[in-house]
């Protein structure tokens, strides 16, 4: 039995001269600029003797930086223009490789830094490329953890650093020491290549099951803000053992059944009649199955208001009264937006309670922490708002569906509650 938790991402838009994506091409692009910067002599071809050698490293220190801002300004336009797109997920980690083996190989013809910094950290991107290929190939996507986010900053310190100031590899190791801007520099690069290292274990232990290392121990996924689910995919060995009753009602929990949407949508109606309130449903993943649940019980237009589908982040922000400025900083898919889409559902709908969806039903579309299958909730009922994320395993059907079935239970429970 093996368990491997992968997240949801933003809405993915298909087209491809997003501005994002415009950005992500020209930090690509600037990237022989840079090497060129700090390899040729340029102040030579140009007649300007007045450029030193120092000044010149300076030069190609402020275009590495520019460049690696580059990387901020094109996720910021992804996510608040609501422009994800496949061409950049793709193309962005591909440029930030770029930048980085360009630079670690320039580093290396000038002398500054030995050859075997640089083959680590291109083997770490080799291996890690090769397991993410393997999971993808088995629709695992594996979110990356903060010990890469890390990583990549303390390499892109180290550079800069080993750009502007050279390692005096050539010199005896007590003139080495006796400068401290030569200490500071190798000390950040060594963190990096720990780092480094780290991150990519995590990634082999992430995926040992996959590349047939055996299986890892399965975390139950915890919710947040409340109570969650935690389901696991069970896998059948080679002996064809029979599942444990444990296993098996895992599988169940998985697979959704329409008896139980339909009973849990005719309890919600009935409890709302009892409470005298009336509800709404503001979704994104689920595209209005949780409404459709609701509906299909006869008698429901007494109770139902209607539903909001806002699988858009134009259509949150405009529907449902989402602030993009909550989008920029938590992400579309987050408790925080949400609770906003629950509160922006009972406005619009003039419904008493509302319940809200955002995740990534998959297969693909994970980002760093993230994963497959992860679902945030919003609930709002008399003014009183609470949120929690979920992480659920299987398809994307079966994410939908587990997403429904969760979702009836809390308004249920809400509406209960309601004094």
């Amino acid at each position: 039995m093996a368990q491997l938790q992968v997240e949801a991402a933003p809405e993915t838009t298909t087209r491809l001269w997003t501005p994002a994506n415009i950005v992500t091409l020209v930090r690509i692009c600037l990237v022989p600029v840079f090497v060129v910067a700090l390899l040729s002599p340029w102040p030579q071809w140009f007649n300007l003797p007045d450029i030193a050698e120092y000044s010149k490293s300076l030069i190609a220190a402020a275009i590495f930086v520019l460049i690696s801002c580059t990387d901020w300004l094109d996720g910021y336009l992804a996510r608040s223009r609501g422009e994800v797109t496949d061409f950049g997920k793709f193309m962005d980690p591909l440029a930030d490789k770029i930048l980085v083996v360009a630079a670690l190989l320039a580093l290396v013809e000038l002398g500054v830094l030995p050859s075997w910094v640089a083959l680590i950290i291109v083997a770490r991107e080799f291996i890690v490329s090769g397991v993410r290929m393997v999971a993808a190939s088995k629709g695992v996507v594996i979110s990356a953890s903060w010990y890469g986010k890390f990583k990549t900053v303390f390499q892109m310190i180290a550079i800069v650093m080993f750009t502007v100031k050279d390692s005096y590899m050539m010199g005896t190791l007590i003139d080495a020491f006796s400068d401290m801007m030569w200490v500071l520099s190798w000390a950040v690069m060594f963190v990096a290549l720990a780092l480094t290292i780290v991150s990519m274990l995590d990634y082999i232990s992430k995926a040992r099951d996959l590349i047939g290392l055996g299986p890892r121990k399965g975390k139950k996924a915890k919710a947040s803000r409340g109570e969650a689910e935690s389901k696991q995919v069970t896998q059948k060995g080679n002996s064809g053992a029979a599942k444990s009753s444990d296993e098996a009602k895992e599988a169940e929990d998985i697979e959704v059944t329409d008896s139980q949407l339909e009973s849990l949508a005719a309890s919600v109606l009935s409890q709302a009649r009892q409470q005298g309130l009336t509800v709404g449903t503001a979704e994104s993943l689920t595209g209005g199955m949780i409404s459709a649940a609701l509906t299909a019980v006869p008698g429901s237009s007494d109770v139902m208001r209607g539903g909001v589908v806002s699988y858009a982040v134009s259509v949150k922000e405009s529907e449902l009264a989402v602030s993009e400025e909550t989008v920029d900083k938590h992400g579309v898919v987050s408790c925080q937006v949400a609770e906003q889409m629950a509160v922006g559902a009972c406005s619009a709908l003039g419904c008493d309670a509302a319940v809200a969806v955002t995740g990534i039903a998959g297969p693909g579309g994970a980002e760093p922490n993230k994963p497959v299958g992860t679902v945030c909730f919003g609930i709002a009922c008399n003014g009183n708002v609470s949120s929690q994320t979920v992480h659920f395993e299987g398809d994307r059907n079966q994410v939908r569906r587990q997403t429904t079935r969760h979702a009836l239970r809390l308004i249920e429970n809400a509406v209960s509650a309601s004094k």
